[in-house]
């Protein structure tokens, strides 16, 4: 790749990045103006309208057509999750009230999983599911109540098909007990492969207890979900659950 295209591919991810970012955090389709505005004071609004048309018509990129402003397709998120997502740490302050919860009422292996799918749940305000291999008929699930709070999922039918899918635990079972190739694992809507939440993301990963048993932590939320903060939150659960037993 020439140093000309390589600059211009680094504008287009800029670009793509900025839209999933302020789509995750605002609900709300981004103009050319509010980038050009904000975060690219270098480029000219004519010159990320371009970028912008190019990235839609590639399909990272639609919008609503009472709108001038893009939102991510589910490309884009995939996109977004495989090269532009960046690392981040939760906060010193978020770790202490995590491990506050646990100084109480933790007994066994069993008050441990409730109260991490309890705790995971508050964290990222959506839904947490825990399997443990061997326990075959117990999942652990919190936080069902936040799929009612999805700001671009008010559709009441889609709303009562996900919390069908949730009380289906065979289901959930099949699918966040996949093989996973590496530590976290994402599944953005339609590669869920499951009609009731295909309009979902699903990011899974998996944890070992020492000399006990393993298993999954799984996140699920709308495909407009804070993928840095539950990757993160993730990470620091799988680690924290060994270190409790």
């Amino acid at each position: 790749m020439t140093p000309k295209r390589a600059d211009y591919q680094h504008r287009r991810d800029i670009i793509l990045g900025v839209v999933v970012n302020q789509y995750i955090k605002n609900v709300s389709p981004v103009s050319s103006s509010c980038i050009a505005q904000e975060y690219l004071v270098d480029l000219s609004p004519a010159t990320i309208r371009n970028i912008l048309a190019e990235l839609e018509h590639e399909g990272f990129l639609t919008h609503p057509h009472t709108s001038a402003g893009r939102v991510p397709t589910q490309d884009g998120y995939r996109y977004y999750v495989d090269y532009l997502m960046s690392e981040i740490q939760l906060l010193e302050e978020e770790k202490r009230c995590i491990n506050t919860s646990y100084a109480q009422d933790i007994i066994d292996l069993e008050n441990i999983l409730e109260k991490t799918s309890e705790v995971l749940a508050d964290l990222t305000h959506y839904t947490s599911i825990i399997s443990v291999d061997g326990w075959e008929d117990r999942v652990f699930c919190r936080g069902t109540n936040y799929v009612v709070n999805y700001a671009d999922m008010q559709d009441l039918d889609r709303m009562r098909e996900i919390l069908y899918a949730l009380e289906k635990k065979e289901r959930l079972l099949d699918i966040i007990n996949q093989k996973l190739e590496s530590k976290i694992k994402i599944y953005i809507g339609h590669e869920i492969a499951s009609t009731n939440i295909e309009g979902c993301s699903l990011a899974v990963a998996k944890y070992k207890i020492h000399n006990g048993p393993s298993g999954r932590l799984a996140v699920l939320g709308p495909t407009r979900m804070d993928y840095q903060k539950v990757v993160s939150a993730l990470e620091y659960f799988s680690s924290l659950i060994n270190d409790l037993v």
